[in-house]
């Protein structure tokens, strides 16, 4: 009897025991798990949103750079076509003023100083002086340089051609051009000396042939004229 009642003392025991680790097992396990999974997904979702705010940061960054770049290259193109103007525009100036000195000298054939000028010592001389060019002697020799030009385009400082038969026998630099497109040249006429006529002359509008630019937009002369070396 008493084996019995210690048999069924060590069962119920036994059984009580299980019970107690089955329920340590299922209840404490699923607790930890739970905490860690919700702790590394919260870290993970800070590091998704410091990643896309880096990548944010980036794509600001780089668009800025882009910008600031883009407007450094518009201001230095700005800059350079501005200076470009500048020189263009002093050496034109140059041109014309050192022309304009010779108004009224005397008209010689073969002529080269201010006691006495041909057209085209008069155009060399003033492209020499106030720009640094070797142009030829020649008016018919002066036609081949530099590049052509239409009536409708010309500008102070081009180089205007005449010819009384077929062959250029004269030439003259443009002084101005008003905004009904009338053209004013000086030249030293046979006539009168160094003086001032329009396209619209009677005598000169039909006798003009063509027009040369001898000095480029950046102020220079065209690759096939040579300059002086001071």
């Amino acid at each position: 009897m008493k084996k019995r009642v210690l048999f069924y003392l060590v069962a119920i025991v036994s059984t009580l025991s299980l019970q107690s680790c089955v329920t340590n097992y299922v209840v404490s396990k699923p607790a930890t798990y739970t905490k860690e999974y919700k702790t590394n997904a919260k870290l993970a979702s800070i590091d998704a949103k410091k990643l896309e705010q880096d990548k944010k940061q980036l794509i600001n960054s780089f668009i800025s750079n882009k910008t600031e770049a883009l407007n450094n290259a518009k201001n230095s193109i700005k800059n350079s076509e501005l200076a470009r103007a500048i020189k263009y525009n002093k050496t034109i100036d140059n041109i014309l003023t050192e022309a304009e000195t010779y108004l009224g000298t005397p008209y010689r054939y073969g002529g080269t100083t201010r006691s006495g000028i041909d057209c085209s010592a008069f155009v060399l001389s003033v492209f020499g002086a106030a720009a640094g060019l070797t142009l030829p002697r020649v008016a018919a020799s002066q036609a081949q340089e530099g590049d052509r030009i239409e009536k409708g385009d010309l500008q102070k400082g081009d180089l205007v051609f005449f010819s009384h038969g077929r062959r250029i026998s004269h030439v003259g630099i443009v002084e101005s051009v008003s905004e009904d497109g009338e053209v004013k040249f000086i030249h030293a006429a046979t006539s009168r000396g160094v003086m001032v006529s329009s396209l619209n002359d009677s005598y000169w509008g039909p006798k003009f042939r063509f027009a040369k630019r001898v000095i480029n937009e950046n102020g220079d002369p065209y690759n096939n004229l040579a300059a002086i070396n001071f």
